[in-house]
Order: structure tokens, then sequence, then C-alpha cells
């Protein structure tokens, strides 16, 4: 049996919130240790630099996107409260204009004048802010911002990324570190590619394109900048 639920899972949209935090989390914390790391590399002939660059950049960048995600996110939320509180005077102070401004909107969208405003009028019966606050506001419970819920998923998807260049950093020679550096960051960006495209489900070729090219010039500029500001240690 299809239910309402079960139809709407069966979309994307509903997972939009946190794929987007997840997925630029994953991103910043492979390009931007990788890149971190990279740029260290290539100035360096001992892996102690390396290591602590990347750690210290591992930690601050989870932190800072956890926390950054948070407060963007906040600022969303505190704004959709406002709109609701002043959707909620409104109701209380002008009632039959508030209808009348739901009539419009669903005329808009294609209804006849007399079936919209029928349709404003049940739906004002039945929960008179539900409706202004879903159609007149465009706020819905798969789109309203969630501050922990991106923090989180955005915080840990960072250091999920950033523990890859990581294990890079620790394990391959020091010796062209850079290159094991590039093969592996390509290759979780590839991954990272795969994976985002197939939970929203989009193209998986323009995901991992898109995903690839910025993240190779990313290290091909932190690389540029490690041998020209290269200190050797």
């Amino acid at each position: 049996m299809i239910t309402v639920d079960n139809y709407l899972d069966s979309h994307y949209i509903h997972r939009s919130n946190w794929l987007r935090a997840a997925v630029l989390g994953a991103n910043d914390g492979i390009i931007s240790i990788s890149s971190l790391a990279i740029g260290v590399a290539t100035a360096s002939h001992t892996r102690d630099p390396i290591l602590l660059a990347t750690i210290a950049g591992l930690v601050a960048g989870a932190l800072s996107m956890a926390a950054g995600e948070y407060v963007s996110v906040s600022s969303q939320t505190d704004v959709e409260q406002a709109d609701i509180e002043r959707e909620k005077r409104e109701l209380e102070e002008m009632p039959m204009e508030e209808m009348k401004i739901l009539a419009a909107i669903y005329e808009k969208r294609g209804l006849k004048p007399e079936t919209a405003m029928q349709v404003a009028k049940e739906l004002t019966e039945a929960d008179a802010l539900a409706a202004h606050v879903r159609d007149e506001l465009g706020i819905h419970e798969m789109n309203q911002a969630k501050p922990i819920q991106a923090a989180v998923a955005s915080g840990a998807a960072f250091t999920a990324g950033g523990l890859l260049p990581l294990l890079v950093a620790v394990f391959a020679p020091v010796e062209h570190m850079e290159y094991f550096l590039y093969g592996v960051t390509i290759l979780s960006l590839i991954i990272l590619g795969v994976v985002s495209a197939k939970s929203g489900g989009s193209r998986i070729g323009k995901a991992i394109i898109r995903i690839v090219i910025w993240g190779t010039l990313a290290m091909a500029i932190s690389a540029l900048t490690g041998y020209l500001f290269g200190v050797n240690v």
C-alpha cells in the first residue's frame, strides 16, 4: 500500500539539507587538508612539519566547519521564525485579507478563482498558519533549516574527508609525498562524487567532473605556493 510518507521518501528533496552539508564538509575536508599537506610537503624534507600542519588543519577545519554551518543555518532559522511570528499576527488582525492572499496564490498556480477560494477556505479552517507557512512563505518541513543536523553532518563529513590525506601523510614516503596525496585525493573526490550523485539522484559523470576539476585546481595552486615559498624545513 502506497502512503503519503512512502511516496515522499521515494524522492530525493527531503535529503537536501543534510546531503548538502555532508557533501560540502567532505569535499572541504579532502581538498583543504590535501592542499595543506601538499603545500607543506613540497617545502619540507621531513615528515613532522607535514603531520603537524595536517593534524592542526584537520582539527581546526572540522570545528570551524561545524561552527560555521551552525551559525549560518541558525541565522536562516531566525529569519524563518520571524516570518512565522509575523504571519501569526497577520492572521489574527486581518484573517479575511490573508485568506484572499492564499486564494490568489492558488489562482496563480492554475486554479480557477472560485476553486482557489474554496481551497483557501478549507485549508484555513483546517490549519490557517500551516497553510500560509507552506504556501505563502515557502517553508516546508523538508527544507526547514536544522542547525544541529547541519553542523553535525558538516563537521563529521569534514573529519572523514580529512582523515584520508592524513593517513597518506602518516604512511607515505616523504620523498614525492605530494604525488601520493594527488592520487589519493583524486580517487577520494571521485568516490565522493559518485556517493553524492547516488544519494541525490543526479548524474554521476557531472558530479565527478565538477568535484574533481575544482579539487585539482586547489591542490595545484597549493603545490605552486609550496614551491614558491618553500623554506626547506
